[in-house]
């Protein structure tokens, strides 16, 4: 099988610990250790979350005042070299030499005209009080937004629409590459007027990176790996309970919470549908395993999750 599986933010900071290298490198060997088996026996693309580590960045790009201050989108191509280096190191002690492992810095292509850019909405970087917050508005023109008692900035998350390595990621994965890329859903770019290429300042939703990631690859599958064990019914109701199955017209009835569950359901909604449609450049009859489906669970479950025996399954039905 080939197989993308999307590491959440806790593959490599779990909540409530600081942002320090040794704790980091140690939860991506606990990764490493759960993904091995399936990277032996199936075509392995691993991607990840990088909402930490950006704005772990960002409050060291900010200490150092106006020289120091880097651009998000060089931010992002920062995050995904430190955490693809963490991922490939350990993954490859792990396989021992049954795979060669490569991380591949990505970008992906957004739509200057892409409404998000009107409406920042993704909360970045360290957190202000109101006076600066406002102060930074006024200064550098940045849209500010609440964060508990606190303030972020805002900035926008346009959709993903083409991955710029993606050939060069299908040459390594035909080649028997397990590959890192398209971390913090891959560094935002638009075209600019002489048909180049520019980043911007923006961050991409990584789950749904994934979905087209996975689309544009011909996937037979896609893992979406957090830190809960499926999605629920009802969560956070003393109703709640897992769903071991689903189809995406029986996940688009359902509410999830915005900055959590929502985007996974609607990255694995997006991979299922476009598969049963044949849509985004494969035909779904080639597969060899039979229907494609994506699955929303633990990292620790992931063969289980595989198999079918965890987790939350999405698949084309009524």
């Amino acid at each position: 099988m080939r197989i993308v599986v999307a590491l959440g933010g806790n593959a490599l900071l779990r909540r409530g610990e600081p942002p320090e290298a040794a704790g980091q490198i140690r939860n991506v060997r606990a990764a490493a250790h759960a993904l091995a088996p399936v990277a032996r026996a199936h075509q392995v693309i691993v991607t990840h979350g990088n909402g930490p580590q950006v704005g772990f960045l960002a409050l060291q790009s900010e200490a150092h005042g106006e020289a120091g201050r880097y651009p998000l989108d060089v931010l992002g191509a920062q995050t995904q070299g430190m955490i693809g280096y963490m991922i490939e190191d350990e993954l490859r002690d792990e396989l021992g030499g049954a795979r060669e492992v490569a991380t591949l810095l990505t970008e992906v292509v957004v739509d200057a005209r892409d409404p998000a850019f009107a409406k920042p909405t993704k909360p970045v970087g360290p957190v202000y009080d109101a006076a600066e917050a406002g102060r930074l508005a006024r200064e550098r023109g940045w849209s500010m937004g609440p964060d508990g008692s606190a303030w972020r900035r805002l900035v926008p998350s346009p959709e993903p629409r083409r991955i710029v390595e993606i050939h060069a990621i299908r040459l390594l994965v035909e080649a028997g590459v397990v590959v890192v890329c398209a971390g913090g859903g891959g560094v935002p770019v638009v075209k600019d007027e002489t048909g180049g290429l520019r980043g911007v300042e923006a961050v991409i939703d990584k789950d749904l990176s994934a979905a087209l990631l996975a689309a544009e690859l011909r996937a037979d599958a896609l893992l979406l790996l957090t830190d809960v064990d499926a999605v629920y019914e009802a969560w956070g109701t003393p109703e709640a309970r897992p769903l071991a199955r689903a189809s995406p017209l029986t996940l688009r009835g359902m509410p999830f919470a915005a900055g959590s569950m929502a985007p996974k359901v609607e990255a694995a909604c997006r991979f299922v549908e476009a598969s049963a449609a044949g849509a985004m450049l494969f035909v779904p009859t080639d597969s060899v395993t039979g229907p494609r489906f994506a699955a929303i669970g633990a990292l620790a479950d992931v063969a289980a999750i595989l198999r079918g025996e965890r987790g939350t399954r999405v698949q084309a039905g009524p």
